[in-house]
């Protein structure tokens, strides 16, 4: 049986890979501190379904307490490790950076100094497309630059891609970094559009609406998300032999570390994005239009061809059926 060790277990997309490692007989150490950023509750609800399992064991601390990561691999010598543990938002950002700074910097150092002492066979680590920053060229590609990130949540991702590099090269640990792409579905964050909206629109309160709806977001349902993830933890990225990446792969010349977009590869306009949560709801959106937020960007959209040519898989979910999926979560959720 082998065992995976997942930090952010209780989160949104960390319960969703927990849970299908288990489907998949997976032995799995989920870490949570089951921060107050967002109702604990559904956390807590998250969490009660992954310990229906025998092979579920749940750690309840943050990634960034000195020492904690370092005991867990030496007990657990986790196979694989998949790090999603984060202070999420680009927003709160501005206001807390400092929670950013410990829990994505320091707990990425604590990962990997683990890892530098008990190498897993395969670690895979969270990103975002936040990334790409200031970069108009879309789609965006892995080999693309991305070295303006617009935020300070961006720019603790981005360090944390450079510092699982070093470790790669120095120490060769095989990295995966992934970037997501507004990740949605069921069982989401309450800080996050869809669930926001979705919330308003039922109650019949205004929406804010940025930049007057003149944005686009690559939407990537998250069991797409998932299965991606899946199928990347056996494509384990090797040191390529005298440094020649073949044309088109983020594969370093100097490590075996690789940079995959996830992303639906497809530019859904906010406005069409507002409408498929109306015709779910069978209700009108009351729409407060409002100016760009600092630290955000008007477009996002991934060239996803690399994680095509690695798994054979592509993430294709139409936005108006995984909209009409949490949806219909938010109601059974709220029995509404």
């Amino acid at each position: 049986m082998p065992t995976a060790l997942v930090t952010g277990a209780a989160g949104f997309i960390g319960s969703f890979v927990c849970r299908k490692l288990l489907d998949e007989g997976w032995r799995v150490i989920g870490v949570d501190c089951m921060s107050d950023y967002y109702d604990v509750t559904l956390k807590e609800r998250r969490e009660a379904m992954l310990m229906q399992s025998e092979n579920y064991r749940s750690v309840h601390d943050m990634v960034e307490t000195p020492g904690l990561l370092m005991s867990l691999f030496d007990a657990e010598k986790p196979d694989v490790v998949i790090h999603l543990a984060a202070q999420a938002g680009v927003r709160y950002s501005i206001e807390n950076p400092r929670a950013y700074l410990e829990s994505n910097i320091v707990g990425t150092f604590e990962l990997l100094e683990a890892a530098r002492a008990h190498p897993p066979k395969h670690m895979l680590l969270a990103s975002t497309s936040s990334a790409y920053g200031a970069n108009e060229d879309m789609p965006y590609c892995e080999t693309d630059k991305a070295d303006h990130q617009m935020s300070f949540y961006a720019a603790t991702k981005k360090s944390t891609e450079n510092m699982a590099h070093s470790y790669a090269h120095l120490f060769g640990l095989p990295v995966t970094m992934f970037r997501f792409f507004t990740v949605y579905g069921p069982w989401g964050r309450p800080d996050m559009a869809l669930f926001k909206f979705t919330k308003a629109i039922l109650e019949d309160t205004p929406i804010d609406v940025y930049n007057h709806g003149d944005m686009k977001r690559d939407f990537t349902y998250v069991e797409d998300l998932v299965h991606a993830i899946r199928l990347l933890i056996d494509a384990a990225p090797v040191r390529p032999e005298g440094g020649d990446v073949p044309v088109g792969d983020s594969l370093s010349p100097v490590a075996p570390f690789r940079v995959v977009n996830i992303g639906n590869s497809n530019a859904v306009q906010l406005t069409d994005f507002i409408a498929a949560i109306e015709t779910a709801t069978g209700k009108t959106a009351m729409r407060n239009l409002m100016p760009m937020q600092a630290g955000d960007v008007p477009a996002t959209w991934a060239d996803a061809s690399l994680l095509n040519t690695l798994t054979g898989y592509a993430p294709q979910t139409d936005v108006k059926d995984g909209v009409a999926s949490f949806v219909d979560w938010y109601r059974d959720y709220y029995q509404i």
